[in-house]
């Protein structure tokens, strides 16, 4: 009886000892290597159970399996036993197993993972984190776009996760995130030791159309393009290079937002400082054509010193051109300083005053009265616009064009490039005008003709034609018109048709009208002038003698 209950025991025992060394499948047992053959380790997991894993599963990526006779291992257990009696084991599965575990607690703790990227796929990369896979996004490898990954390949380096799912087997990792926390953990630090007006050496790291941004040690600086130097700087790449160390000063730090501003001209002496000395109100110089635009043009007088030429002060005579086609960018030109503003930092500067005004010029070489050639540059409503030495214009006005007849009769006959003669009237400086006379090249016809011509005269003139309201008469070749009540003291003698054309007769002056070139005749102002000297002579009324008397002594006289 005690023997069978010592068996009964024993057995219980047996079977607890079975139970507790023979391991579950599905679970992560301990094994020894035993052997190495055929590019597989036979593992003894207990039990008298042995299995054979690959030996690449004892490797990283990338990387030679480091696994020798003797070493105890963890594998995953698949199955107790297959076709060939074999335990079916996996090292790459309990290292799956051992890194979700410990991938999850990192992730509960916000903590960095360390892991190698292995291979490249649709969006991104494949990260190896311990036995487990993760997806890194493309956007999640650097702050920077990255162009080449190749150096980052089976690099241990940190990572962060972003998001797993264990039952999916899915794990999303960070790059970016490490980088951008150690970046804001170097900045600051590089902030806190920098202070504003500090001379500090910097790498220029990148060049855009604005300025460059330069590296400081763990934190960029944006230098502007403005602060490079103080001339004119139309791009960075004209002073500076990529990689090329620069000495700069920081001109402002923005401690919220960690930006950080620098200046290369602050180093150097402000040429402002001796701009009024150096240039009076004025002078001339020297200078350079750094910028066109439609208002102007910019012309450098040193570097850092640039004054504004206006389009008004470009020429005398160019009113509406662009300023390009005046000068042209890098051209030499002297210049006049016109005006000094310290508080804007603004020169003005003037191109013509360098050279004389062509109308003064004019003014001293053609008085009024000189006479001058030109073509014909342009014709108006209003008269003729003939060319003039100096590049400028003079016109002739309708008026100006003929003695007889009306100008808009006339210029017809001209166009433009003909040649013509004239005569200069007026020259107003300031107004830039030159007035011209076509009709005064050959005289005037009505001066000359009435040069000894005074009111009172007697002249003869001669009929040319017979009209209802008088006669049309012609004296030395200038026309003048009586009316018929100036054709007699009488009225009855007020007749035109007693004259004839041809009749030659003696008539007073009674007016000289040089505006409408006409003089003023009259039969009855000679006569009533001839019986007035016939009294004074003669007789007069109060003696008694009759009007008839008078004239008949007079006549007497003439005899």
């Amino acid at each position: 009886m005690a023997q069978n209950t010592s068996m009964e025991e024993f057995e219980a025992l047996l079977n607890e000892s079975l139970e507790m060394d023979t391991p579950d499948e599905g679970s992560v047992v301990k094994g020894k290597v035993i052997a190495i053959e055929a590019g597989q380790a036979i593992i003894d997991v207990g039990y008298k159970m042995e299995g054979r894993v690959e030996l690449k599963e004892f490797a990283n990526p990338g990387e030679t399996p480091d696994i020798s006779v003797g070493d105890e291992v963890e594998v995953y257990l698949r199955a107790a036993e297959n076709s060939r009696g074999e335990a079916v084991i996996s090292r790459e599965m309990a290292r799956r197993e051992e890194a979700w575990d410990r991938l999850e607690k990192a992730y509960a703790d916000d903590a960095r993972v360390e892991g190698a990227i292995f291979g490249r796929v649709k969006g991104g990369f494949t990260v190896d984190l311990g036995g487990a896979v993760a997806f890194l996004p493309g956007s999640q490898v650097d702050v920077r776009p990255v162009r080449d990954a190749g150096p980052l390949m089976g690099l241990k380096q940190p990572f962060q996760i972003l998001k797993m799912d264990r039952r999916r087997g899915n794990i999303v990792v960070s790059r970016r995130a490490i980088l951008e926390e150690s970046r804001a953990e170097q900045r600051a630090e590089v902030i806190a030791n920098l202070t504003e007006g500090q001379t500090v050496d910097g790498v220029v790291k990148n060049i855009t159309e604005y300025g460059a941004f330069v590296d400081l040690g763990g934190v960029d600086g944006l230098l502007h393009v403005t602060d490079m130097a103080w001339r004119r700087v139309n791009h960075p790449n004209e002073i500076l290079s990529i990689g090329e160390t620069v000495k700069v000063q920081v001109i402002k730090i923005n401690k919220d937002t960690h930006r950080i501003s620098l200046g290369m001209k602050q180093l150097q002496e402000d040429p402002w400082d001796t701009v009024v000395a150096k240039y009076p109100l004025d002078s001339v110089h020297t200078g350079r054509v750094t910028n066109i635009t439609d208002y102007g043009a910019f012309v450098e007088l040193e570097a850092g010193v640039e004054g504004l030429v206006h389009v008004s002060e470009m020429s005398w005579t160019k009113k509406n051109v662009h300023p390009g086609k005046i000068v042209s960018t890098s051209q030499e030109v002297e210049v006049m300083v016109l005006e000094i503003d310290e508080a804007k930092r603004r020169v003005s500067l003037g191109l013509k005053q360098t050279m004389r005004n062509p109308w003064e010029v004019f003014a001293e070489t053609h008085p009024e009265g000189t006479q001058v050639e030109g073509e014909v540059k342009n014709i108006t409503e209003f008269g003729l616009f003939v060319g003039l030495p100096g590049e400028i214009d003079g016109m002739v006005h309708l008026s100006d064009l003929t003695w007889e007849g009306r100008g808009e009769d006339v210029i017809g006959n001209y166009g433009k490039g003909d040649i013509v003669q004239a005569v200069v009237s007026e020259v107003d400086v300031e107004k830039e005008r030159i007035s011209l006379s076509i009709k005064a090249v050959d005289g005037d016809p009505f001066a000359e003709a009435v040069g000894g011509v005074k009111r009172g005269t007697i002249i003869t003139v001669e009929v040319t034609a017979i009209e209802d309201g008088g006669i049309e008469v012609e004296y030395e070749g200038m026309k003048s018109f009586i009316r018929r009540s100036d054709l007699s003291r009488d009225r009855a003698e007020q007749r035109p048709e007693r004259f004839q054309v041809g009749d030659k007769l003696d008539v007073r002056v009674t007016n000289i009208d040089a505006k409408t070139r006409r003089l003023g005749l009259s039969i009855k102002a000679r006569e009533i002038a001839e019986e007035k000297e016939a009294v004074e002579q003669y007789g007069s009324s109060a003696s008694g003698a009759s009007l008839g008397d008078i004239l008949g002594a007079a006549l007497k006289g003439d005899d």
